[in-house]
């Protein structure tokens, strides 16, 4: 009898273990990786690239880019309806779409959502005196008048910061950030958050397309070799690319050549810029700043240091947003370096010191460093002695607006798809003087840098549409290439890197990877 029973229990455990496999075996969820913690679920602090990921997934936009980086509606239904003296746009909204708590998506979600942002966000500058007020007519339709003519409010449509929220929910937090949790229409929902790991699940309600897969586990790496490792030995599914060394980029680019492995790329969005801070010494020279700029080797940059991954750059706002492949920031010439040093007074006894602070998490930064470093020794090292130092990334954020840093490298994605987007955070000033700012947007991108005449042109672009309005803005990136406040250094496309069993990672117009079209296509 007792071995009867004994028996029993084996088989019953046996059954189960096989049933647990089984299961395991016929699980499509996904396994998405990167390096680096995520602070916030919430639209109104969301600042990060991979927050944004998440939250694509978690929530919809009025309105999106798609791949050919066109206007589409998502929660709108259809194009924005905008009045003859452009102050006032018309949304109607789509209906039967619920948030994850069951709230109905309206007009007033809509409006409590762009309030709210208004009030807390962290990026609310975007807005800044755009919207006088907000009208809810109808349960499914939006009005938002305008202070002034504004050409840029289609593309703020689309940013990920305005995703809307359920009102329901977010009662308690209509003045202060709920960073584990979000509550919003998307194809997910949160079933847990913590910084190093985010578990979403498919909305069984969503509206639309439902996703490809049986939920996303979101994954942070505290370094890139063992993120590197994982997906080479397939602990994990996908890789996103802005999380390892470009080395290890390069080794995963040579694997999908071969079709060891699938990579999905990106629009290039992503800008590397060297900040340069216009109020103290030595950049508050202007001709400073130029020399340094000309002694920058972009060219052997991108070879060295990313294997012509990323493209050498001579512009702040990526190419696919003007419309144009002008280049106005210096080019290399150690030669005319050299002359305008010379006549400020260096390279004959006197040399110049030049401290550069890269962010010590990012290879890459310090990588530029020392190519920098390297090259203006082989060409000027009698006339320049660069200092680099390594900061880890939060702290060189922090720090910037404090002005600790005579000149700082660091990445650079517009917060919507514009070259007002790449434009206005870096150079953008409420209080100006003497080409100083302040106080400002340039104040926290650490150049201090301000022009009466670029918020002039802001304004008036702001009135003014089409190629008029593309025009002024190309006026302003002109204006600033010619004071240096910053030095462009190259341009990079998101990728993510996936198995062979998954299918190739999409991304949008605005590089954010659709998660809901990973999917398992060969068990």
């Amino acid at each position: 009898m007792q071995n009867k029973f004994l028996f029993s229990i084996l088989v019953f455990l046996i059954s189960l273990f096989q049933y647990s496999c089984v299961s395991q075996n016929n699980s499509k969820r996904i396994i998405v990786a990167s390096a680096g913690k995520i602070e916030s679920l919430d639209p109104a602090r969301a600042e990060s690239l991979k927050e944004f990921h998440l939250l694509a997934s978690l929530g919809d936009t009025l309105y999106e880019l798609n791949n050919e980086g066109i206007l589409i509606p998502k929660l709108a239904l259809g194009m924005p309806i905008i009045s003859k003296d452009n102050l006032q746009i018309k949304i109607n909204l789509k209906k039967n779409i619920f948030f994850h708590d069951g709230t109905q998506f309206d007009s007033e979600a809509m409006k409590f959502s762009i309030e709210r942002f208004k009030r807390i966000g962290i990026k609310k500058y975007i807005l800044a005196d755009k919207i006088e007020s907000i009208e809810t007519p109808s349960n499914f339709k939006i009005v938002i008048n305008l202070n002034k003519p504004s050409s840029s409010i289609n593309a703020l449509l689309t940013s990920i910061n305005l995703t809307p929220i359920s009102p329901t929910f977010y009662k308690d937090y209509s003045d202060k950030f709920l960073n584990d949790n979000f509550i919003g229409t998307g194809k997910y929902f949160v079933e847990s958050f913590t910084n190093e790991r985010q578990v979403i699940e498919p909305n069984p309600k969503y509206w639309g397309e439902i996703p490809k897969n049986d939920g996303i586990n979101f994954i942070e790496y505290s370094n890139t070799s063992s993120l590197f490792g994982a997906l080479r030995s397939k602990q994990i599914d996908v890789l996103l690319s802005n999380s390892i060394d470009d080395t290890q980029r390069h080794q995963l680019m040579l694997l999908s050549n071969k079709n060891k492995l699938k990579v999905g790329l990106g629009p290039e969005t992503e800008i590397s810029i060297i900040s340069l801070r216009t109020n103290s010494y030595p950049f508050d020279n202007e001709n400073i700043r130029l020399a340094i700029s000309k002694s920058i080797n972009r060219k052997i940059i991108s070879e060295k240091v990313s294997y012509n991954m990323r493209k050498p750059l001579r512009t702040i706002v990526p190419s696919i947003f003007k419309e144009t492949n002008d280049d106005f920031w210096s080019e290399y010439n150690p030669r005319e370096a050299r002359i305008i040093l010379e006549k400020e007074g260096y390279c004959n006894g006197k040399i110049l010191k030049f401290p550069l602070t890269y962010r010590s998490n990012v290879n890459s930064d310090k990588l530029i460093s020392l190519t920098i470093k390297e090259d203006i020794k082989n060409n000027l090292s009698d006339c320049i002695s660069i200092q680099i130092n390594g900061v880890e990334s939060t702290t060189m954020y922090e720090n910037l607006s404090k002005g600790l840093y005579p000149a700082a490298i660091y990445d650079w994605t517009g917060l919507y798809p514009d070259p007002e987007g790449y434009l206005k955070p870096l150079l953008s000033c409420n209080d100006i003087e003497k080409n100083h700012c302040k106080e400002g947007e340039s104040v926290a991108s650490g150049s201090f840098w301000g022009s009466k005449q670029v918020e002039y042109l802001f304004k008036d672009a702001e009135s003014s549409f089409g190629n008029s309005r593309l025009k002024k803005l190309i006026k302003i990136e002109m204006l600033a290439s010619e004071s240096v406040p910053y030095i462009p250094i190259w341009v990079d496309s998101q990728k993510a890197w996936s198995q062979m069993s998954i299918s190739r990672p999409v991304f949008n117009g605005s590089g954010i990877i659709s998660l809901s079209d990973l999917e398992i296509i060969n068990e």
